[in-house]
């Protein structure tokens, strides 16, 4: 079996044989019920696939579509003039770079359907391009637009230069409702979507799918799919394990599964993630080894996010439609981004709970933070993560706080806001990171027990205190009786209390009671 990881490319996918899963009915159902679109999706989850679909498509070539859902269905297969706009490859870093993609896109049109000379800015030609085509060829003409916002992303940190992108692009997009004469169909993707006051403010036209349940499985890979398509290589994945089929497909679906993107929706596995796992025999973090960007992280310090709080977010619709608010709250573009998804919905109130989609990105989401948020050095986030286990699995508890202290250290520069917050996101990703080798226990600065981390031969609680100090904080395990519930476990318990300085921005002291 030959996976398309990384094939973006239709045609090339249906000649050199690699396996499709067949998405042709939606797109038959897009193409037919509507004109103009917009779909928001994470990154690596088909979108330019569809994009190169759908150019196939309105090009005729039905030949590649042989023994798919559409052949069945399409009568017409006529062909019609394709611009496919793509801005995924450009780097937007000055107000020219955009400029010099769009203007490329329109000179090799130009080449082929002429100009006209009082066409001088980019939105004119674009206008002139689509009207010339039409007149030439007599058919309207299919737009494609892959990757819409790459530049405004690229700006997220300079708002000068975003808000010359968003004008450029407003300009430039407007042409599909000035010239809806001529245009057959329109498809605009990206990962995020910036709301109707900035790019799409003059397109009232687009009917945007990204929370529509009719297509809520158009990209990734349903449960269904998985299993009508890759059988074998679950078998394969189960053999190379020496686990039971059944154990397979539960660790695969918690893994990769759980994307909702409209409530009550079918759940979607990452495709890029699932594909390289069947590939490689392996379970795996692909999605993040193919890059996290960086103004996510950025967001959350700049907005002094406080992080135990990502998984407990509760917004409308129209938040995470939009992320023209991000200067006031980060969660709509995280959410967009695929790094949070759908989890529950409240009916009444109109009301979405959002969480982590599933182990490979809340796990790949705590190691990315963790350099961020914490002094890691030269060993790296996992690296660092395993030496934490082990020294609790061994009952080290002493190497595991001086580690801690460490993870605390030279920080200054990194620090965003107070220095409780600091502390208390950084113990959050720690703890985050430990759950998955361990069972974790944590609530935090709530008169709870702060942390319980057990592991096979022993149970750890800690106690952690604000510009006290750790006599206090192992009183404090001791007086609420925080042992008690454990004393006929059998495994060795061990108590930690442990002080934080806000003035030194570190743990200064500690003390372990066994």
């Amino acid at each position: 079996m030959k996976y398309p990881i990384g094939i973006q490319d239709f045609d090339k996918i249906i000649n050199e044989g690699y396996t499709y899963v067949d998405k042709t009915e939606l797109i038959y159902k897009i193409v037919h019920e509507g004109s103009y679109y917009f779909l928001s999706r994470p990154r690596r989850f088909g979108k330019s696939l569809l994009m190169s679909t759908l150019e196939a498509y309105f090009s005729g070539k039905r030949e590649l579509f042989k023994d798919l859902a559409i052949e069945k269905l399409e009568e017409d297969w006529t062909a019609y003039p394709v611009l496919h706009l793509d801005l995924n490859t450009g780097k937007y870093n000055s107000k020219d770079s955009l400029t010099h993609a769009l203007d490329d896109f329109l000179s090799r049109l130009e080449a082929n359907y002429g100009t006209f000379h009082s066409e001088k800015t980019l939105e004119l030609r674009f206008m002139g391009i689509i009207e010339r085509i039409y007149h030439k060829t007599g058919k309207p003409v299919v737009i494609l637009v892959d990757e819409y916002d790459k530049p405004l992303l690229q700006s997220i940190n300079n708002k000068e230069l975003q808000e010359d992108f968003r004008a450029t692009l407003k300009a430039f997009y407007s042409v599909l409702k000035t010239q809806d004469r001529y245009i057959r169909f329109a498809l605009l993707t990206g990962v995020t979507k910036f709301g109707k006051v900035s790019v799409f403010s003059d397109l009232n036209n687009l009917i945007d799918i990204s929370m529509d349940e009719g297509y809520d499985t158009l990209c990734g890979i349903t449960e269904e799919e998985m299993h009508r398509y890759f059988e074998e290589s679950i078998q394969k994945l189960a053999e190379r394990y020496k686990i039971s089929y059944e154990e397979t497909c539960a660790r695969l679906k918690k893994r990769y599964d759980g994307y909702h993107f409209v409530e009550y929706g079918t759940g979607v596995y990452n495709p890029f993630s699932l594909l390289s796992t069947f590939r490689a025999s392996k379970f795996g973090s692909y999605w993040f080894e193919t890059g996290t960007p960086t103004f996510l992280v950025q967001l959350l310090q700049r907005e002094n996010f406080y992080l135990p709080d990502l998984t407990q977010q509760q917004v409308s619709a129209d938040m995470l439609n939009c992320i023209d608010t991000m200067d006031r709250n980060p969660i709509p573009v995280i959410y967009q981004s695929g790094y949070l998804t759908i989890k529950d919905y409240d009916e009444e109130f109109k009301v979405y709970t959002l969480g982590f989609p599933n182990e490979e990105v809340e796990e790949g989401f705590a190691n990315y933070l963790l350099p961020y948020y914490a002094h890691t050095g030269s060993e790296g986030a996992p690296m660092y993560v395993r030496n934490f286990v082990l020294a609790l699995r061994n009952g080290r508890p002493e190497q595991f706080m001086k580690r801690m202290q460490v993870l605390f250290a030279d920080t200054d520069y990194k620090i965003v806001g107070n220095a409780e917050l600091y502390f208390q996101n950084a113990f959050y990703i720690v703890t985050k990171l430990l759950g998955f080798y361990t069972e974790v226990e944590r609530t935090i600065s709530d008169g709870r027990i702060d942390m319980i981390v057990k592991t096979k031969d022993y149970i750890y609680i800690f106690e952690f205190k604000y510009d006290q100090n750790a006599d206090i904080a192992l009183q404090q395990i001791e007086n609420k009786g925080y042992a008690q519930p454990f004393v006929t476990d059998g495994r060795k318990i061990v108590k930690i209390g442990v002080n934080f300085s806000r003035e030194h921005r570190c743990i200064d002291e500690w003390k372990i009671k066994e």
